[in-house]
């Protein structure tokens, strides 16, 4: 991997010796990188970042929705895993969801599970950083209250989704001010939300007496079984919707380690297959088996390999991913070589698969429901951002925050915060992996990564994007690894995404054979593309919302620090 080569590229490659934060935002990046600046560590930071994304992008994640995270802790060498993943009501059934919204999780309030970012970036900041949550929220509380620059793409996403923000909702009060979406260039206030999060620091001032984890403790307190609680449960109920106080109040976090592999040196880690983490690894292990790196970059061959095993991972997904605790996920067979060796067997030089293969067999393993059918319906938003830091001390810091009020998730009145409609991945069919249950996390498709070599490199990536995340996100590492790129040029390197397996978001979108290709990719490799099979669709460079892959480096060898973010969206890193 070159860590360093100047090349064309339309955002600089952020160097630094201390410290580098790279955002979906680069309001979130500059939040996280005045906590740096101030002696905070990358976890201080990534929560701060993450807090303020859920602010200045309420478009694409919010307070109350998902965040899971990963950290790799410098001094102790060691990797772990928060989830930032609810958990289906205890009233939830397949049947009761399928009573109502047919053979999908039915839109609006039912989709609700309860909402696990807030106690992710709670658990990261008490456990592994060294700020209060006042300290760390304060530039979030500034962006609500006083307002920030609406920027293009923000403006366009709300202005395409009329239907979710009706008059006389509070959804409607924040995002369609004045009457109307937001234009580029205006101010952008969340009064509501500002009260909330200003509320919240204050229930921490209150206990700081008893050191800083009791406050962070009242803040946890006051989400998940105080007067905020309350007002979620009494909304919940009041409008037909299955949380209520005790699912709430039994909440808490899963910390585990990361499932990894190592790709050519270079240790992969993802989080579990409570997510669709894993399908990043296999794709890199039956890229691994099929020697990409030695055909051209963006050649049809390289692109052809890629996206056959990209299809590949998405049959093994619907068959074999779901919540660890409900499902029994054969992880161990689907990351090993020769699974992954016998899976690119299958793939044929000349030919596209004309559809999402059959899943790969392991036996004894898997619940299989029934044959999955093309599905010409839309296709889910693309919300969903990103934040990655490293530091001083050898921390790297990776997450993925999710949930907005684009999904007909209703806004609570009076908190500027709708609840984690995250259900909307379940599914009904209870043969399933990812059937909905009581308890239950939906299968995710955030996932946050980190990869390391030892002694050379700790490198923090992901990408918001639904399921196009890990085809990103694989593309990019592969850009590195395989093709020499530094970050910057990597991430902004023209990309591929199949759509031929059915999308992790109900209606659950199906185009058997769909590839888009971005802007750049040559034409005459787009020929050949169609020629073996694949159906190629043009995706321009300006189209919005796309990935936008962030990238934080610390190159241990060097004693630098790098950063990159993509120029498809907001992002921007910050490094010094």
């Amino acid at each position: 991997m070159s860590v360093y080569k100047f090349g064309t590229a339309y955002r600089p490659l952020m160097a630094g010796t201390r410290h580098v934060v790279s955002a979906g935002h680069y309001l979130a990046a500059q939040a996280g990188f005045m906590i740096l600046e101030a002696g905070g560590n990358a976890i201080d930071a990534g929560v701060a970042a993450g807090l303020t994304l859920n602010v200045v992008e309420p478009q694409m994640c919010c307070f109350t929705g998902v965040a899971p995270i990963m950290i790799h802790l410098g001094e102790e060498r060691r990797l772990l895993t928060i989830d930032g993943l609810g958990t289906w009501p205890r009233r939830a059934t397949c049947e009761l969801l399928a009573s109502i919204g047919g053979d999908c999780v039915p839109e609006g309030i039912l989709q609700t599970v309860v909402p696990g970012a807030p106690d992710a970036w709670l658990t990261a900041l008490e456990l592994y950083g060294t700020m209060s949550f006042a300290d760390v929220v304060h530039t979030a509380i500034h962006y609500a209250g006083d307002g920030f620059v609406t920027d293009p793409m923000m403006s366009l996403t709300i202005k395409r989704k009329p239907a979710d923000f009706p008059p006389g909702t509070a959804a409607a009060a924040i995002f369609h001010p004045n009457g109307r979406p937001p234009e580029p260039g205006e101010i952008f206030v969340q009064t509501d939300l500002a009260r909330t999060l200003q509320h919240l620091a204050d229930e921490e001032s209150a206990a700081r007496h008893k050191g800083r984890e009791a406050g962070i403790a009242a803040v946890r307190h006051a989400v998940y079984r105080g007067d905020l609680a309350k007002t979620f449960a009494d909304f919940q109920r009041s409008n037909g919707g299955l949380l209520d106080e005790e699912d709430l109040a039994s909440y808490r976090v899963t910390i585990e380690s990361p499932v990894s592999i190592n790709f050519r040196g270079t240790e992969v880690y993802a989080c579990g297959p409570w997510c669709q983490g894993p399908m990043l690894l296999q794709i890199l292990r039956i890229c691994d088996a099929l020697d990409l790196g030695r055909h051209a970059h963006n050649s049809s061959a390289h692109l052809h390999g890629l996206v056959e095993a990209i299809k590949l991972v998405a049959a093994d997904r619907e068959v074999y991913y779901g919540d660890p605790k409900f499902v029994d996920v054969p992880i161990e067979a689907l990351l090993s070589m020769d699974y992954a060796r016998s899976r690119a067997a299958v793939i044929g030089a000349d030919r596209a698969y004309p559809e999402m293969p059959p899943a790969g067999v392991i036996d004894g393993a898997g619940r299989r429901a029934g044959a999955t059918k093309p599905r010409a319906v839309a296709s889910a938003p693309l919300d969903t951002s990103y934040v990655s830091v490293v530091d001083r001390h050898g921390n790297a810091f990776s997450a993925t925050p999710s949930d907005s009020v684009m999904r007909k998730s209703p806004v609570v009145p009076g908190t500027g915060l709708p609840l984690s409609p995250r259900g909307i991945q379940s599914r009904v069919d209870p043969k399933h992996p990812s059937a909905a249950a009581p308890g239950k996390r939906p299968r995710l498709t955030p996932n946050p990564a980190i990869a390391i070599r030892p002694g050379e490199f700790v490198m923090a990536f992901g990408t918001p994007g639904g399921d196009l995340q890990v085809q990103a996100m694989t593309q990019v590492f592969l850009n590195m690894m395989a093709f020499d790129m530094d970050a910057q040029r990597a991430v902004e390197a023209p990309r591929v995404y199949s759509y031929s397996f059915p999308d992790s978001f109900a209606p659950h979108a199906y185009y058997p054979g769909m590839l888009r290709v971005e802007d750049g990719v040559a034409g005459e490799i787009v020929a050949e593309l169609d020629g073996l099979g694949h159906k190629t669709t043009a995706w321009p460079d300006d189209e919005w919302p796309r990935t936008g892959v962030c990238v934080s480096i610390d190159d241990i060898a060097r004693g630098v620090k790098f950063g990159a973010a993509d120029s498809r969206r907001t992002g921007y890193a910050l490094g010094s």
